[in-house]
């Protein structure tokens, strides 16, 4: 019993014109308001830091130069002297497993060490703020270890006054900040600019920098080519893997499919201002390949049916194969969007805007799949005739009589 027919051959052109403005309403956005680059593909930032209480003060009045080093790979806590005190003493996390029983065997002439908490924490964990200088002098050092129990949003209510700040958790290494840069802007300064804003919140003892790199903008842009060269590569390979397994004006309607997915989607990250960063890339690239795979399933199915039915026009032929695969397309986009829309709703950060930009793109691809895909080949093939060269060969494997076109796609 075949499936109900459907007239997708009427909306074709209506379709099509609408995708255009929309797609030229992206255009205009791009020249009014450009893209919103996220630090991703612009100079900036990243900082990786700690909110942590410290567990120890060092003070050092003695006339040598003092260092002092947590080495976690090494698994040991070194004390350096040179000059007066031409001494360095290393002690093993192992022989001393606790913060309280490492500082008690520290012993260096002229070395302070005032703990702050009861001392039991992992000696394995401790960890320094690399912004300060590892020299020992009359202005304490502070040892950390663990964190505080602070959450990523906090992290951000404190940053949400400085523009182009992201900010994601670490699990329990504490968070990645990036905050976008101008040309005149230093290292220096953005991080003084993180750091004194987390101070004002949380305490300028516990905002502890882990480790701090600045990309220049020869960086950025060399990341933002590489993007659009990594799009354009994908979509290459696309079209020679459907004119290949197709035909050439199959290949053609899947390709313009792709790119009025792609367009749609920066159409909606341009008007939205949604930050465009390597996560919302990869948004982009999913989508690439998830309306393929849906146009492929539609391509399979017009392929199948060129050979075994008889129709007037290449219209009738698509409306039979999309009706056909109506009820897949639609199931499979919608259930995809439940996860999606879950993503969306219970989460924050990057990955809401992974989702979001997820939703237009699935919604997307369903639609150009089913009309903009269909309607370029109802277009190639506008003077197609059919024509059947039939004979009819007994398969004695089965016993059914069956009939062979030797019609091509």
């Amino acid at each position: 019993m075949e499936k109900k027919l459907h007239q997708f051959s009427k909306a074709f052109i209506p379709c099509e014109i609408i995708s255009l403005a929309v797609i030229l309403f992206g255009i205009a956005g791009f020249f009014i308001k450009g893209i919103n680059f996220g630090i991703d593909f612009k100079p900036g930032l990243i900082e990786e830091i700690r909110i942590a209480q410290p567990v120890a003060e060092l003070t050092y009045t003695g006339s040598a130069k003092v260092t002092v080093d947590a080495y976690k790979s090494g698994l040991d806590f070194v004390i350096s002297g040179t000059g007066v005190e031409n001494q360095t003493k290393t002690f093993l996390y192992s022989e001393y497993p606790t913060v309280k029983e490492l500082l008690a065997a520290v012993n260096v002439s002229g070395l302070k060490v005032t703990s702050k908490t009861d001392g039991s924490e992992a000696s394995s964990e401790l960890f320094l703020n690399s912004a300060v200088s590892t020299i020992l002098n009359k202005t304490p050092m502070y040892l950390y270890a663990g964190n505080e129990n602070v959450t990523v949003d906090q992290v951000r209510d404190a940053l949400s006054k400085l523009e182009g700040i992201a900010v994601k958790a670490l699990g329990d290494k504490g968070f990645q900040i990036r905050m976008g840069a101008t040309e005149s802007e230093t290292s220096q300064n953005l991080q003084n600019s993180v750091t004194d804003t987390l101070a004002e919140q949380f305490g300028a003892e516990k905002v502890v920098i882990i480790k701090t790199d600045f990309i220049g903008s020869n960086f950025s842009k060399t990341l933002a080519r590489k993007s659009v060269l990594l799009l354009a590569v994908t979509i290459l390979l696309i079209w020679l893997y459907a004119a290949i397994r197709f035909h050439w004006d199959f290949a053609l309607g899947a390709i313009v499919a792709l790119f009025h997915d792609a367009l749609i989607m920066f159409t909606f990250i341009i008007w939205t201002r949604m930050e465009f960063s390597t996560t919302v890339l990869a948004a982009v690239l999913t989508i690439v390949g998830y309306s393929i795979n849906d146009t492929v399933v539609i391509l399979d199915r017009v392929r199948s049916n060129l050979r075994i039915k008889k129709v007037d026009s290449f219209n009738q032929l698509l409306d039979r194969s999309l009706s056909d695969t109506l009820g897949r397309s639609i199931i499979t986009t919608v259930t995809t969007l439940f996860a999606v829309i879950a993503l969306y709703v219970f989460t924050s950060g990057s990955i809401k805007d992974f989702a979001l930009a997820l939703m237009v793109g699935l919604l997307s691809g369903c639609y150009s799949s089913l009309f903009i895909s269909s309607g370029v080949i109802s277009m190639c093939r506008r003077n197609w005739k059919q024509e059947f060269g039939i004979h009819h060969s007994l398969k004695e494997e089965t016993g059914v009589l069956q009939m062979d076109t030797g019609v091509t796609v």
